[in-house]
Order: structure tokens, then C-alpha cells, then sequence
């Protein structure tokens, strides 16, 4: 996957789109992603003891990872997503800026 838990990604297209948010956790087998404030659906809840209230909770649902672009961390801008290999090592690299992504 192109993306990363903790990465800050700009959803591209889909009902949320346009919208920024971080990962908050990824599902490679799956390939989808969870995005902070993105994708919210209604879950029923039934009264339990950390919830005794029960009811309708507002929660996020994952979104396939194709429909999500990395955010440059030097333009602010969504990129696409290349690959080096840097003393041994894979790193990610942003195509607009060429800068590394991981440390």
C-alpha cells in the first residue's frame, strides 16, 4: 500500500471528497483504510457497561485506498507515491517534490 497509518492523506474521490484527515489505521489484507472524520456512518448500539446509555454513535468506516492521495509533506499538495531504495533501505518518496516521506 501506498499509504501509511499516520500518514495525512486528501480523499479524491467518493461522497467525502476533498476532504483531508489522518490515517487512523490501515488494512492491507483488505485494502482499505481507516480516515479520521471521513466515510461516518450511524452504528445502533445497544446499552452495555462502558455505554449504559446505548443508542446511535456517529463512528468512521474504512474507504478503499485508492481513493486517497497522499498529501506532500513540502507543497501541502496530494501526490503520488514512488519508491528509492537509500542505503539499503525502501524508502517512500513523493513524485511532485521528489522529497522522502519516511524518516
Amino acid at each position: 500500500m501506498h499509504v501509511k497509518k499516520g500518514d495525512k492523506v486528501k480523499v479524491i474521490t467518493g461522497k467525502d471528497r476533498g476532504k483531508e484527515g489522518t490515517i487512523l489505521e490501515a488494512y492491507p489484507k483488505k485494502n482499505r483504510v481507516l480516515v479520521e472524520g471521513v466515510n461516518i456512518v450511524k452504528k445502533h448500539a445497544k446499552p452495555s457497561q462502558d455505554n449504559p446509555q446505548g443508542g446511535i454513535l456517529d463512528i468512521e468506516a474504512a474507504i478503499h485506498v485508492s481513493n486517497v492521495m497522499l498529501i506532500d509533506p513540502k507543497t501541502g499538495e496530494p501526490t503520488r507515491v514512488g519508491y528509492e531504495v537509500k542505503d539499503g533501505k525502501k524508502v517512500r518518496i513523493a513524485k511532485k517534490s521528489g522529497q522522502a516521506i519516511d524518516k
